[in-house]
């Protein structure tokens, strides 16, 4: 069994491409295995080498650069309405009681069911609250501190 050094480079383009089209980070790290693999079969070294090499490689560049690249390239993603709701401030329009069972906010022009972590916690209508976690379609809310 011998691989020609064009099965490496059509391998390298077909990752490339496939990279390109999905823009998801997840045949870039195959990409650079192809050209190492290629490489060694310019070389002449063993195709068991060659297929081994590949393999390390490729999985080597996707457990240590995939987060670190993820964490660049990914940046500037726009969080979602869920992920952005966390940290804003709110304003209560009916009284947060868990124990009763009630409670809204206002957030982004936006009614809201609120409720606080803790069940003994209430807080009333007109006061300033943080968001601290999204619950379906409840926001988990705490009082907001004074800066």
């Amino acid at each position: 069994m011998e691989i020609n050094p064009i099965f490496w480079l059509i391998l390298l383009i077909i990752f490339i491409v496939f990279e390109l089209i999905t823009l998801g980070l997840t045949t870039i790290w195959f990409a650079g295995g192809a050209l190492v693999a290629y490489i060694l079969s310019v070389a002449g070294i063993n195709e068991i080498i060659q297929i081994i090499i590949f393999f390390v490689v490729s999985f080597a560049l996707l457990i240590f650069t995939r987060p670190l690249a993820q964490k660049y390239v990914n940046k500037n993603a726009t969080k979602t309405n869920i992920e952005a709701a966390v940290g804003k401030t709110a304003k209560v329009i009916e009284r947060i009681d868990n124990i009763n069972g009630t409670g809204k906010a206002v957030m982004d022009g936006e009614e809201w069911m609120a409720r606080t972590e803790n069940d003994d916690e209430i807080i009333e209508v007109g006061e300033l609250v943080t968001v601290i976690e999204v619950k379906g379609v409840k926001i988990m809310v705490k009082k907001k501190e004074n800066e």
